[in-house]
């Protein structure tokens, strides 16, 4: 049994035949039966275009255009109906009855066509992946219209812009009028051949800017067209009358064009990414570049300022015009030519000559012939017309007729111009050159003068540092600190002078002044290399005195560690003692906890970096450096931040050397800041590292509440933050002791872990506190299991407090100056 008569199978086939003719025809050619509407589009062979409909930026204005398939930021090179765009998405792009390209809008009413005469019926119109969109016969396979013969602002490989001498067709550039509307603009660009073919760009019909002749490799008027372009761009003349120019970059493996903007200018463009497009040249870099800037006989240099100046022998036309920057009129001739003057009557006996410009882009109007160069010169001296020559061994001889102009001097490339000049004009050159030489010889005497005077004032600096630091030397000779290899690191450390420190801070103004310290005042400076420093003067009225001085300067000279402050240098003249440390911008840590609205900028993450910083360099002073330093005056003030608040540990004017063998030593001269001060060191002068992890611990509970750990003098619950903390330990209530602006779940457990360590550094006696290596690992919480603290030392009230009772024990007493200190703990 047949499920199909043998007439319906026939049939069917035929259909199923044509099905998939029409289906599987390229998807990059448009036919009278397959043509496209929007917003279908049609994609050529290798994928690299698209044509079909689009808005451009801003627009609601429909187009037919073709553009780069594989490039992210549209971009558009070819537009076909430019002056007549479609109002809704109803337009058409289809092959006409009579053979032609159209784009029909919704009433079918032709808004462009290719508009040929000798159009085939039953043509049909291919995108080729080089971006050309062609319409050919069915049969012949030949163009009969081409894209790129009628292109609008984009230059593409393989298209030719042309010009015929003899009939005057043109195929030329067109820019857009603006970004959003693709209408023929003001500027087009263009071939054009007088004596040799040159590039232009018109706005309007004025000429708006010029490439120079064609040498048979490059232009010679284009700043550094160099091997470049010699790959790939050609002008070929046809002996038809026809000229036309092209390029083809056979090295380049990613889109490369030539775009006219709206602006006038020329843009050569790549995208070797996929996403963007990038400017490698451009035809306008500078004013410069604008044609015949600086008028007849002008000649422009975008270097100097003004850009234009008249060429040698040559004044301005009109000089009130010219020094208000309007160079348009140009230049005239300041003396006659030689030939002028004959037939003036005058003196004429004595020869024109030639003033050689290197590296120009020479005249506009040219003449041409074919002689070598010397007969270029020749012939340009006896006519008496011609005002100038050049010579290209590309080109042949090119004499000046007319005036100058479009001149331009190159930073690199160009040719040599020869500008003539009459002969007076020649030996005032010649003087130029006697002047020129004459004031070199002044100048190298000159600068031989301020040289040795230089070395002079060099080597009287280097004998005064070399003086202060001998003075330095001799009195790290009576400290006992004054080792050999102290005083090897003294060598190396830079020595200020007085009037150099006075000159960057302003003569210690007080409007740079940083703070004050029991050292004495600090300022703000600036070196001349822009580096910034702080200056931390010795004031008369210091307790602190020269053995602070050297011990800060022999101790710290050295030390190289991110959470240390650095010192840059030092000073001494006469009574004047100077410290120089790199500059910290957001100054001490008590700045912060002393004012309320800074105490907001410091979150729990910042103040737990800054613990850890503080800890990790004072591990550094007493385990990682070379020399072992008890610091003896760790607090507040002495914590400086830098711009991202990093901690720095400054002022080592208290701080001991201690030897390899050992873990403590006793003084008579209990100096520091009552508040930070261990108890064995402020009743019996006992001081070790454990001396400074107690001031650690005392700085930790300080910046987790943000509050001085002397701030509770008056309270009747506890007399110090130690007291506090220790009784809300007690009470199982640490929260209490938290700066309410951190107190987040999220962190709870690691601020109350810190307040048990805090606790652990400031216990009574030495031997129950850990070592700052076991500090930090307890912060890291490396060491999971904590002990308990013990009580700490200064919680309880012992002594009634006495202002005066500080001045009858002078052997301990702070010599800071910015502290409150008293005889008892607190």
């Amino acid at each position: 049994m047949k499920l199909f008569p043998d007439t319906n199978l026939s049939a069917l086939l035929v259909l199923l035949y044509c099905f998939c003719l029409q289906f599987g025809s390229a998807t990059d050619t448009i036919t009278a039966a397959k043509f496209i509407s929007d917003p279908e589009t049609i994609t050529s062979s290798g994928g690299d275009f698209n044509l079909g409909f689009f808005s451009p930026p801003n627009s609601t204005f429909r187009y037919v255009g073709i553009w780069y398939a594989e490039i992210s930021v549209s971009t558009v090179i070819w537009v076909a109906n430019r002056n007549k765009p479609l109002k809704n998405s109803s337009g058409i792009l289809t092959i006409s009855e009579d053979g032609n390209l159209v784009v029909l809008d919704a009433q079918k009413k032709v808004l462009w066509s290719s508009n040929l005469t000798n159009s085939v019926v039953n043509s049909s119109a291919q995108l080729l992946d080089s971006g050309n969109l062609v319409l050919q016969g069915n049969t012949t396979g030949t163009f009969l219209w081409e894209s790129f013969q009628h292109p609008s602002d984009t230059f593409m490989e393989n298209m030719k812009i042309s010009t015929n001498v003899t009939s005057g067709k043109k195929v030329q550039l067109t820019s857009w009028k603006n970004p959003s509307d693709p209408s023929i603009g003001n500027f087009s660009a263009g071939i054009v051949v007088r004596n040799l073919p040159e590039f232009f760009i018109w706005n309007g019909s004025s000429t708006y800017w010029r490439s120079g002749p064609w040498n048979s490799l490059v232009f010679i008027g284009v700043r550094e067209m160099n091997s470049v372009y010699l790959n790939g761009f050609s002008l070929v003349d046809d002996q038809e009358g026809t000229f036309y120019f092209s390029y083809a970059f056979s090295n380049e493996s990613f889109p490369v064009n030539f775009v006219l903007n709206a602006q006038g200018n020329l843009l050569r463009k790549y995208s070797n990414d996929g996403k963007d497009w990038k400017v490698r040249w451009s035809a306008l870099e500078t004013e410069c570049d604008v044609y015949a800037k600086c008028g007849a006989f002008g000649s422009c240099n975008s270097q100097n300022s003004p850009i234009c100046s008249c060429l040698r022998g040559f004044e301005p036309k009109n000089t009130q015009e010219w020094n208000r920057g309007n160079w348009t009129s140009g230049c005239v001739r300041r003396t006659p030519l030689q030939c002028e003057r004959k037939n003036n009557g005058s003196d004429g006996s004595k020869k024109d000559g030639f003033l050689k410009l290197t590296m120009m882009k020479v005249s506009d109007l040219e003449d041409w012939s074919s002689a070598l160069e010397e007969q270029c010169r020749s012939q340009c001296l006896e006519n008496c017309s011609c005002n100038a020559y050049a010579y290209d061994s590309g080109i042949g001889c090119m004499p000046w007729t007319r005036s100058l102009i479009d001149v331009q001097k190159f930073s690199s490339g160009g040719i040599d111009l020869y500008v003539r000049l009459a002969y007076s004009e020649l030996d005032k050159e010649g003087n130029v050159k006697v002047i020129v030489i004459v004031t070199m010889i002044i100048g190298v005497i000159f600068t031989g003068i301020c040289i040795y005077l230089l070395r002079r004032w060099m080597a009287k600096q280097k004998a005064r540092k070399k003086k202060m630091k001998e003075i330095l030397l001799l009195n790290m000779g009576e400290d006992k600190h004054g080792d050999n290899v102290n005083q090897a690191k003294l060598e190396e450390l830079p020595i200020f002078n007085l009037q150099e420190l006075a000159s960057v801070t302003n003569s210690f103004h007080q409007s740079n002044k940083l703070g004050q310290g029991g050292f004495g005042p600090v300022y703000k400076g600036k070196l001349l290399d822009g580096q910034e420093i702080a200056v931390k003067r010795l004031s008369k009225a210091s307790g602190q005195g020269l053995e602070e001085f050297m011990n800060e300067v022999v101790v710290i000279s050295k030390l190289q560690h991110r959470n240390l402050v650095r010192l840059l240098g030092c000073c001494i003249e006469g009574e004047e003692k100077m410290l120089v440390y790199e500059y910290m911008a957001n100054k001490s840590l008590d700045t912060f906890v002393l004012d309320s609205v800074k105490q907001k900028l410091l979150d729990w993450r910042r103040r737990f970096n800054i613990i850890e910083g503080i800890g990790r360099g004072l591990l550094y002073l007493h385990r990682d450096s070379r020399l072992r330093i008890i610091h003896r005056d760790l607090k507040a003030s002495n914590i400086l931040l830098d711009e991202e608040l990093n901690p720095k540990i400054s002022d080592f004017g208290m701080a001991r050397i201690f030897g390899i063998n050992e873990d403590q030593a006793n003084t008579t001269r209990v100096i520091g800041t009552y508040g930070y001060m261990s108890p064995e060191y402020a009743m019996e002068g006992r001081f070790s590292e454990k001396s400074d992890v107690f001031s650690f611990g005392v700085l930790l509970l300080e910046i987790i509440s943000e509050r001085r750990n002397t701030s509770f003098y008056d309270d009747e619950q506890a007399m110090s933050l130690l007291g506090f903390a220790w009784k809300m330990w007690n009470a199982d209530n640490l929260v209490a002791v938290t700066d309410p602006i951190i107190r987040e779940p999220c962190f709870e457990k690691e601020i109350l872990r810190c307040i048990h360590v805090g606790l652990l550094c400031v216990q009574e006696f030495a031997n129950d506190r850990p070592s700052v290596s076991i500090v930090i690992s307890m912060l890291k919480s490396e060491i999971v299991d904590l002990p308990l603290p013990k009580q700490p030392a200064f919680t309880e009230r012992q002594i009634a407090p006495d202002a005066s009772s500080s001045q009858h024990n002078p052997s301990k007493c702070s010599v800071n100056n910015v502290t409150v200190t008293m005889v008892q703990g607190r």
